[in-house]
């Protein structure tokens, strides 16, 4: 061994200085990979099979092979993990905690709400749309606009305001634009029809402008200014491209492009710049109004739209005003439209369920007869239980947003016993956890609206927002909660009272599209019949 040994310093020290490093690099390197590969392997017992990280790239392949259908893989590897979480591994060591563990989520969202913030990550791929809004911060500058917004949010005029906006958009545009359909057999995406109508109501609701988006196929001709259409198309252009940052194999890889003003990045650019700017001229109007009739001798109505009141505190600054509505633009325009999309076409094939809430609407009818002409108001509403049950188990099942991450600040472990180490990613997934038996029992894949309903009373019951996060939970909690069911359901009784909804074969099946939203690939194509036809 010895003698060996002599002779293979005899052979290293008569090699050149240069060759002589470069040897003792390379063995070290080895000896260096030959130890973190052993190290990488005492963990991948806990890995469902064929999820086992490789060193140093983590879990990049399976992500390559399964971004086109994220949502589905993830709850694939979250109903092979024994407490419904599991760890994947970034390029370059971060972990990326992922859970459907209700525990677990109430951990994040409330009892250590502090710990798990949006962070850098978030921050910085969405601020250049969203600025510092309330989707896009973290600290004082969201607890600022949190206690803005939850006034505001919690007054009866705005929710008056609410109806309003949406009676009058489902009256004057949506029925007639589905009647025409009807009468002309043809069909209709529901899917671009429900995300105009949305973008029409939440632009009346935060502005009180009308960007007209259903006016066109209603009125003839085109009813929308340069204006609307150049904000509503950019407005949509800025919110997908922005999403898209999330999706990059290489991370952060859209900074270089936005370095360069090169593909993507370019048109976000473009697109951002065209709706901070429509913003601030409806800002800037809307204080020019204020001053006018301030210094008007008579007595102006006080406007109800979001940013008017918010303009009324004159401490706001107009970026402060920009944010904060551009956010809840974009949490009202997508999110009620893609809960509505997945119900219409869940409904499509539950005539049961599709039966009884016309039993209900007709029984909400028959208690004010004179009103049959008119959009439901909001007492009426509020007594469809079973309305209510059936969307809530529809966004159970297709969550407008199928997951939500944020960012540890310091060292945890998780209620199941995860470790979470700081800088650490953390998902928690509701469109994952409508799938877990151990979560909504051995029925979970069912859509079951009677799940929300209470036995005998038939009245709606809500479950906790950390089994169903839809709207989020702790002091996150969605703010347009109310909001949104008020227009969910005004449409859907609205319609399924006039018309049939006949789901398309090519739609039978459809594929999930991920951006901020869940959204439906190829779009909802359906035909209408008009009810009265219907025997």
């Amino acid at each position: 061994m010895l003698t060996c040994t002599a002779v293979i310093m005899d052979i290293l020290l008569s090699l050149p200085s240069l060759l002589l490093l470069f040897v003792i690099s390379i063995s070290s390197l080895l000896l260096f990979f030959v130890l973190l590969s052993q190290i990488w392997s005492k963990d991948l017992s806990s890995y469902p099979p064929g999820l086992e990280p490789y060193p140093f790239i983590g879990h990049l392949p399976q992500f390559l092979k399964n971004r086109h259908r994220i949502v589905d893989w993830q709850t694939e590897c979250l109903a092979a993990s024994p407490t419904n979480t599991f760890v994947i591994f970034r390029t370059g060591g971060v972990g990326h905690v992922i859970t459907a563990n209700p525990a677990n989520v109430e951990h994040m969202l409330r009892s250590n709400s502090d710990n798990y913030i949006k962070g850098d990550r978030v921050i910085s791929v969405l601020h250049d749309f969203l600025g510092d809004g309330i989707f896009s911060s973290d600290g004082d500058t969201w607890r600022v606009q949190r206690k803005t917004a939850s006034f505001e949010f919690n007054t009866k005029s705005l929710r008056s305001f609410v109806v309003r906006c949406v009676q009058q958009e489902v009256l004057h545009r949506l029925l007639p634009l589905l009647r025409r359909a009807s009468l002309d057999r043809s069909v209709v995406d529901l899917q671009d029809v429900l995300e105009r109508f949305a973008f029409d109501n939440i632009c009346k609701v935060a502005f009180n402008h009308d960007p007209a988006c259903l006016a066109q196929d209603v009125e003839g001709g085109d009813a929308r200014d340069n204006f609307s259409t150049g904000f509503a198309a950019a407005f949509i252009d800025a919110s997908v491209i922005s999403s898209g940052r999330f999706r990059y194999a290489v991370h952060r890889f859209w900074m270089i492009k936005k370095l360069f003003g090169v593909g993507s990045e370019r048109r976000l650019k473009e697109a951002i710049a065209t709706v901070h700017n429509a913003a601030m001229q409806i800002i800037r109007s809307k204080k020019k109004e204020r001053r006018a009739s301030s210094s008007s001798s008579s007595s102006v109505p006080q406007a109800e739209d979001l940013l008017s009141r918010f303009v009324a505190n004159e401490d706001h600054s107009e970026e402060f005003l920009r944010d904060i509505v551009i956010n809840f633009m974009l949490a009202g325009k997508d999110t009620t439209s893609s809960a509505l999309t997945w119900f219409f076409w869940l409904l499509s094939s539950r005539p049961e369920v599709e039966a009884k809430i016309l039993d209900e609407i007709r029984s909400i009818r028959a208690q004010n007869p004179n009103g049959a002409a008119a959009a439901f108001d909001f007492e009426e509403l509020r007594e469809m239980h079973y309305l209510q049950a059936a969307i809530t188990e529809s966004m159970r099942l297709y969550p407008p947003v199928p997951f939500s991450s944020l960012t540890c600040l310091s060292d945890d472990v998780l209620p199941d016993g995860t470790a979470v180490k700081k800088g650490w990613f953390v998902s928690y997934t509701p469109y994952a956890m409508a799938r877990m038996e151990a979560v909504w029992g051995v029925d979970c894949g069912e859509y079951k609206p009677e799940r929300w309903l209470e036995a005998g009373t038939g009245a709606f019951r809500p479950e906790s927002p950390f089994k169903y996060p839809v709207f989020h939970g702790g002091p996150r909690m969605c703010l347009g909660k109310e909001m949104a069911y008020i227009q969910m359901k005004s449409v859907a009784a609205c319609v399924l009272e006039k018309f049939a909804v006949e789901v398309s074969e090519k739609a039978a099946s459809p594929e999930k599209m991920v951006s901020l939203t869940l959204r439906m690939e190829g779009g909802l194509p359906v035909l209408l019949r008009p009810r009265e036809s219907r025997v």
